[in-house]
Protein backbone atom coordinates (compact mmCIF):
# COMPACT_ATOMS: atom_id res chain seq x y z
CA UNK A 1 0.00 0.00 0.00
CA UNK A 2 2.91 2.12 0.64
CA UNK A 3 4.45 1.89 -2.51
CA UNK A 4 1.40 2.18 -4.03
CA UNK A 5 1.26 5.83 -2.88
CA UNK A 6 4.65 6.39 -3.12
CA UNK A 7 4.22 5.55 -6.84
CA UNK A 8 0.94 7.88 -7.05
CA UNK A 9 3.06 10.82 -5.58
CA UNK A 10 5.74 10.74 -7.68
CA UNK A 11 3.06 10.34 -10.90
CA UNK A 12 1.64 13.15 -9.36
CA UNK A 13 4.53 15.58 -8.77
CA UNK A 14 6.09 14.71 -12.24
CA UNK A 15 2.82 15.67 -14.26
CA UNK A 16 2.29 18.81 -12.37
CA UNK A 17 5.22 20.99 -13.61
CA UNK A 18 3.61 19.24 -16.87
CA UNK A 19 0.27 21.19 -16.26
CA UNK A 20 1.77 24.12 -15.01
CA UNK A 21 4.59 24.79 -17.92
CA UNK A 22 0.58 23.62 -20.49
CA UNK A 23 -1.49 26.38 -18.67
CA UNK A 24 1.55 29.14 -18.33
CA UNK A 25 1.19 31.97 -20.90
CA UNK A 26 5.12 33.40 -21.87
CA UNK A 27 4.27 37.11 -20.77
CA UNK A 28 1.51 38.48 -18.42
CA UNK A 29 -0.28 40.91 -20.89
CA UNK A 30 -1.43 40.18 -24.58
CA UNK A 31 -1.55 42.83 -27.18
CA UNK A 32 -4.40 42.14 -29.33
CA UNK A 33 -4.39 44.52 -32.66
CA UNK A 34 -6.87 45.51 -34.82
CA UNK A 35 -6.19 47.21 -38.14
CA UNK A 36 -10.04 48.79 -38.25
CA UNK A 37 -11.40 51.77 -36.16
CA UNK A 38 -13.16 50.70 -33.03
CA UNK A 39 -16.55 49.92 -33.04
CA UNK A 40 -16.33 48.65 -35.92
CA UNK A 41 -16.91 44.71 -36.98
CA UNK A 42 -12.86 43.84 -36.06
CA UNK A 43 -12.95 45.68 -32.94
CA UNK A 44 -16.06 44.54 -31.53
CA UNK A 45 -14.97 40.64 -32.14
CA UNK A 46 -12.11 41.39 -30.47
CA UNK A 47 -13.55 42.76 -27.71
CA UNK A 48 -16.49 39.88 -27.32
CA UNK A 49 -12.98 37.45 -27.63
CA UNK A 50 -11.70 39.43 -24.91
CA UNK A 51 -12.65 38.13 -21.39
CA UNK A 52 -12.89 34.41 -21.92
CA UNK A 53 -9.65 34.47 -23.76
CA UNK A 54 -8.52 36.10 -20.60
CA UNK A 55 -9.74 34.09 -18.32
CA UNK A 56 -8.36 30.59 -20.13
CA UNK A 57 -5.03 31.94 -20.60
CA UNK A 58 -4.55 33.55 -17.35
CA UNK A 59 -3.49 37.09 -18.63
CA UNK A 60 -4.47 40.47 -19.26
CA UNK A 61 -4.96 41.33 -23.07
CA UNK A 62 -4.89 45.18 -24.34
CA UNK A 63 -6.74 46.01 -27.34
CA UNK A 64 -4.87 48.47 -29.95
CA UNK A 65 -6.27 50.25 -32.80
CA UNK A 66 -4.33 50.85 -35.75
CA UNK A 67 -6.77 51.54 -38.47
CA UNK A 68 -5.49 52.55 -42.47
CA UNK A 69 -5.43 50.72 -45.91
CA UNK A 70 -7.99 48.56 -45.57
CA UNK A 71 -6.10 46.75 -42.67
CA UNK A 72 -2.91 46.69 -43.95
CA UNK A 73 -1.62 49.19 -41.49
CA UNK A 74 -2.45 47.26 -38.27
CA UNK A 75 -1.84 43.95 -40.09
CA UNK A 76 1.75 44.84 -41.01
CA UNK A 77 2.23 46.11 -37.40
CA UNK A 78 1.53 42.52 -36.35
CA UNK A 79 3.38 40.77 -38.70
CA UNK A 80 6.68 43.02 -37.39
CA UNK A 81 5.91 41.99 -33.66
CA UNK A 82 8.21 39.58 -32.02
CA UNK A 83 6.73 36.36 -32.23
CA UNK A 84 6.65 35.34 -28.66
CA UNK A 85 2.69 34.95 -27.97
CA UNK A 86 2.46 38.15 -26.42
CA UNK A 87 1.25 39.89 -30.14
CA UNK A 88 -1.81 38.42 -31.76
CA UNK A 89 -4.35 40.41 -33.91
CA UNK A 90 -7.18 40.48 -35.69
CA UNK A 91 -7.61 40.38 -39.22
CA UNK A 92 -9.89 40.14 -42.44
CA UNK A 93 -11.07 38.74 -45.50
CA UNK A 94 -9.70 42.75 -46.79
CA UNK A 95 -6.32 42.37 -44.95
CA UNK A 96 -5.65 38.90 -45.36
CA UNK A 97 -7.22 37.98 -49.00
CA UNK A 98 -8.57 41.06 -51.03
CA UNK A 99 -5.68 43.00 -50.40
CA UNK A 100 -2.99 41.31 -51.92
CA UNK A 101 -4.46 41.34 -55.29
CA UNK A 102 -5.98 45.05 -55.31
CA UNK A 103 -2.69 46.44 -53.86
CA UNK A 104 -0.20 44.16 -55.63
CA UNK A 105 3.24 45.38 -55.45
CA UNK A 106 2.32 48.14 -52.84
CA UNK A 107 1.11 45.20 -49.93
CA UNK A 108 3.73 45.46 -47.23
CA UNK A 109 3.06 41.81 -45.99
CA UNK A 110 2.62 38.31 -47.16
CA UNK A 111 -0.69 36.84 -45.73
CA UNK A 112 0.28 33.59 -46.06
CA UNK A 113 3.80 34.01 -44.96
CA UNK A 114 4.15 36.35 -42.92
CA UNK A 115 1.90 35.04 -40.19
CA UNK A 116 0.52 31.87 -38.19
CA UNK A 117 -3.35 31.33 -38.86
CA UNK A 118 -4.90 31.06 -35.58
CA UNK A 119 -8.51 30.77 -35.58
CA UNK A 120 -11.39 31.75 -37.72
CA UNK A 121 -13.82 33.97 -35.71
CA UNK A 122 -16.98 34.26 -38.14
CA UNK A 123 -18.50 34.34 -41.62
CA UNK A 124 -20.68 37.15 -42.35
CA UNK A 125 -22.78 38.73 -44.89
CA UNK A 126 -22.65 42.25 -45.87
CA UNK A 127 -25.80 43.97 -45.75
CA UNK A 128 -26.84 46.36 -48.36
CA UNK A 129 -28.03 49.65 -46.96
CA UNK A 130 -29.55 52.69 -47.74
CA UNK A 131 -30.50 56.04 -45.67
CA UNK A 132 -33.89 56.48 -45.81
CA UNK A 133 -33.74 59.59 -48.02
CA UNK A 134 -32.99 57.28 -51.14
CA UNK A 135 -36.38 56.66 -53.09
CA UNK A 136 -35.70 53.25 -53.26
CA UNK A 137 -37.46 50.41 -51.45
CA UNK A 138 -35.87 47.27 -53.01
CA UNK A 139 -32.75 46.35 -55.23
CA UNK A 140 -34.34 46.66 -58.45
CA UNK A 141 -36.07 50.31 -57.30
CA UNK A 142 -31.91 51.00 -56.78
CA UNK A 143 -30.62 49.46 -59.83
CA UNK A 144 -32.84 52.15 -61.65
CA UNK A 145 -32.15 55.35 -59.01
CA UNK A 146 -28.92 54.60 -59.75
CA UNK A 147 -29.21 54.10 -63.73
CA UNK A 148 -31.33 57.67 -63.62
CA UNK A 149 -28.67 59.73 -61.99
CA UNK A 150 -25.46 58.33 -62.81
CA UNK A 151 -22.17 59.49 -60.47
CA UNK A 152 -24.78 61.11 -58.34
CA UNK A 153 -24.85 59.25 -55.01
CA UNK A 154 -21.56 57.38 -53.46
CA UNK A 155 -21.47 54.56 -50.98
CA UNK A 156 -19.40 53.96 -48.09
CA UNK A 157 -17.15 51.55 -46.78
CA UNK A 158 -14.07 50.60 -44.42
CA UNK A 159 -11.61 51.36 -46.72
CA UNK A 160 -10.33 50.39 -49.71
CA UNK A 161 -9.81 46.31 -50.51
CA UNK A 162 -12.46 45.84 -47.90
CA UNK A 163 -15.15 43.26 -48.16
CA UNK A 164 -17.49 46.29 -48.29
CA UNK A 165 -15.73 47.87 -51.15
CA UNK A 166 -15.59 44.58 -53.27
CA UNK A 167 -19.30 44.60 -52.68
CA UNK A 168 -19.58 47.81 -53.77
CA UNK A 169 -17.30 47.83 -56.90
CA UNK A 170 -18.62 43.88 -57.71
CA UNK A 171 -22.29 45.64 -57.91
CA UNK A 172 -21.42 48.02 -60.30
CA UNK A 173 -19.68 46.42 -62.57
CA UNK A 174 -22.75 43.79 -62.61
CA UNK A 175 -25.08 46.40 -63.21
CA UNK A 176 -23.48 49.41 -65.03
CA UNK A 177 -23.63 51.52 -62.84
CA UNK A 178 -21.44 54.63 -61.50
CA UNK A 179 -21.60 55.33 -57.75
CA UNK A 180 -18.43 56.81 -56.17
CA UNK A 181 -16.39 54.77 -53.61
CA UNK A 182 -15.58 56.93 -50.61
CA UNK A 183 -13.42 54.43 -48.29
CA UNK A 184 -13.51 55.32 -44.39
CA UNK A 185 -11.15 53.98 -41.82
CA UNK A 186 -13.58 51.07 -40.61
CA UNK A 187 -17.10 50.49 -40.37
CA UNK A 188 -17.85 52.84 -37.65
CA UNK A 189 -17.14 55.92 -39.28
CA UNK A 190 -18.80 54.85 -42.46
CA UNK A 191 -22.03 53.81 -41.26
CA UNK A 192 -21.60 57.20 -39.26
CA UNK A 193 -21.70 58.85 -43.14
CA UNK A 194 -24.82 56.84 -44.21
CA UNK A 195 -26.76 57.81 -41.17
CA UNK A 196 -26.30 61.31 -41.54
CA UNK A 197 -26.82 61.45 -45.31
CA UNK A 198 -22.76 62.36 -45.80
CA UNK A 199 -23.28 59.55 -48.64
CA UNK A 200 -26.25 57.37 -49.86
CA UNK A 201 -25.42 53.71 -49.28
CA UNK A 202 -23.23 50.86 -48.04
CA UNK A 203 -22.82 47.40 -48.01
CA UNK A 204 -21.44 47.02 -44.49
CA UNK A 205 -20.89 44.02 -42.17
CA UNK A 206 -24.30 43.07 -40.68
CA UNK A 207 -22.93 42.89 -37.30
CA UNK A 208 -22.79 46.59 -37.94
CA UNK A 209 -25.81 47.32 -39.98
CA UNK A 210 -28.25 44.90 -38.11
CA UNK A 211 -28.96 47.26 -35.11
CA UNK A 212 -29.34 50.62 -37.34
CA UNK A 213 -31.75 48.71 -39.48
CA UNK A 214 -33.76 47.10 -36.55
CA UNK A 215 -34.06 51.11 -35.09
CA UNK A 216 -35.54 52.30 -38.09
CA UNK A 217 -31.97 54.02 -39.07
CA UNK A 218 -31.45 52.61 -42.37
CA UNK A 219 -33.34 50.50 -44.83
CA UNK A 220 -31.92 47.18 -45.35
CA UNK A 221 -32.29 46.24 -49.53
CA UNK A 222 -30.24 42.86 -49.09
CA UNK A 223 -27.59 41.31 -48.38
CA UNK A 224 -24.19 39.97 -50.17
CA UNK A 225 -24.36 35.93 -49.46
CA UNK A 226 -25.96 33.85 -51.99
CA UNK A 227 -28.62 32.17 -49.46
CA UNK A 228 -30.98 34.46 -46.85
CA UNK A 229 -29.47 34.51 -43.63
CA UNK A 230 -31.87 33.19 -40.75
CA UNK A 231 -30.45 35.84 -38.63
CA UNK A 232 -31.95 38.73 -41.14
CA UNK A 233 -35.54 37.52 -41.72
CA UNK A 234 -37.14 39.57 -44.45
CA UNK A 235 -33.72 40.65 -45.90
CA UNK A 236 -33.32 38.77 -49.54
CA UNK A 237 -30.39 38.41 -51.25
CA UNK A 238 -28.70 40.71 -53.51
CA UNK A 239 -28.54 38.11 -56.39
CA UNK A 240 -32.44 37.76 -56.26
CA UNK A 241 -33.77 40.97 -55.28
CA UNK A 242 -31.85 42.52 -58.06
CA UNK A 243 -31.91 39.87 -60.53
CA UNK A 244 -27.84 39.29 -60.54
CA UNK A 245 -27.35 35.67 -60.52
CA UNK A 246 -23.33 35.27 -59.32
CA UNK A 247 -23.62 37.98 -57.08
CA UNK A 248 -22.00 36.62 -53.93
CA UNK A 249 -19.58 38.12 -51.18
CA UNK A 250 -18.81 36.92 -47.86
CA UNK A 251 -17.02 38.53 -45.19
CA UNK A 252 -14.87 36.50 -42.92
CA UNK A 253 -12.96 37.70 -39.29
CA UNK A 254 -10.22 35.86 -37.81
CA UNK A 255 -7.45 35.96 -35.18
CA UNK A 256 -3.42 35.92 -36.12
CA UNK A 257 -0.02 36.14 -34.99
CA UNK A 258 3.46 36.68 -35.80
CA UNK A 259 4.84 34.53 -38.15
CA UNK A 260 7.40 32.17 -36.26
CA UNK A 261 4.74 32.24 -33.16
CA UNK A 262 5.52 29.00 -30.87
CA UNK A 263 3.22 25.72 -32.73
CA UNK A 264 1.80 25.22 -29.36
CA UNK A 265 1.14 28.63 -28.66
CA UNK A 266 -0.89 28.72 -31.57
CA UNK A 267 -2.51 25.24 -31.09
CA UNK A 268 -3.22 26.76 -27.75
CA UNK A 269 -4.97 29.95 -29.14
CA UNK A 270 -6.92 27.95 -31.56
CA UNK A 271 -8.22 25.44 -28.96
CA UNK A 272 -9.16 28.39 -26.86
CA UNK A 273 -10.83 30.44 -28.93
CA UNK A 274 -12.92 27.87 -30.72
CA UNK A 275 -13.94 26.39 -27.03
CA UNK A 276 -15.12 30.11 -26.35
CA UNK A 277 -16.81 30.62 -30.09
CA UNK A 278 -18.87 26.91 -29.64
CA UNK A 279 -20.09 28.48 -26.13
CA UNK A 280 -24.09 29.02 -26.09
CA UNK A 281 -23.87 32.51 -25.23
CA UNK A 282 -21.40 33.57 -28.16
CA UNK A 283 -23.34 31.34 -30.40
CA UNK A 284 -26.12 33.48 -29.91
CA UNK A 285 -24.59 36.95 -29.80
CA UNK A 286 -23.25 36.05 -33.61
CA UNK A 287 -26.44 34.75 -34.73
CA UNK A 288 -28.44 37.51 -33.67
CA UNK A 289 -26.12 40.02 -35.21
CA UNK A 290 -26.33 37.97 -38.44
CA UNK A 291 -22.58 35.88 -38.08
CA UNK A 292 -21.57 32.25 -37.97
CA UNK A 293 -19.11 31.33 -35.53
CA UNK A 294 -16.19 29.79 -37.08
CA UNK A 295 -14.52 26.32 -36.12
CA UNK A 296 -11.26 25.55 -37.78
CA UNK A 297 -7.67 23.98 -37.09
CA UNK A 298 -4.82 26.50 -38.10
CA UNK A 299 -3.71 23.89 -41.08
CA UNK A 300 -7.87 24.22 -42.32
CA UNK A 301 -7.55 28.02 -41.73
CA UNK A 302 -4.83 28.40 -43.70
CA UNK A 303 -6.22 26.01 -46.33
CA UNK A 304 -9.01 28.66 -46.57
CA UNK A 305 -7.21 31.72 -46.72
CA UNK A 306 -4.76 30.51 -49.95
CA UNK A 307 -8.77 29.46 -51.48
CA UNK A 308 -10.14 32.56 -50.32
CA UNK A 309 -6.90 35.03 -51.84
CA UNK A 310 -7.57 32.98 -55.18
CA UNK A 311 -11.59 33.57 -55.32
CA UNK A 312 -10.44 37.71 -54.86
CA UNK A 313 -8.37 37.74 -57.35
CA UNK A 314 -10.70 36.74 -59.98
CA UNK A 315 -13.56 39.14 -58.02
CA UNK A 316 -10.82 41.69 -58.48
CA UNK A 317 -10.27 41.29 -61.80
CA UNK A 318 -14.29 41.00 -62.79
CA UNK A 319 -15.16 43.89 -60.69
CA UNK A 320 -12.22 46.57 -62.06
CA UNK A 321 -11.43 47.71 -58.65
CA UNK A 322 -8.98 49.85 -57.90
CA UNK A 323 -7.68 51.97 -54.74
CA UNK A 324 -9.34 55.21 -54.20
Amino acid sequence: MKRLLALTAMALAAAAPATAQAQAWPCPTIKYIVNFAAAGTTDLLGRMLQPELQKALGVNIVIENHPGAGGNVGAAILAKARPDGCTIGGGTVSSHAINVSLYGAKMPYDPLKDFAHVALIATLPNVLVVNPAVPANNVKELIAHLKANPAKLSFASAGNGTSQHMSGELFKSMTGTEIQHIPYKGSAPGIGAVLSGEVQMMWDNALIAVPHVKAGKLRALGITADKPSAALPGIPTIADAGGLPGYSITSWQGVFAPAGTPPELVRRLNTEINRILQTAEMREKLVNLGADAGSMSPEQYTAFIKAEITKFAEVVKKSGAKID
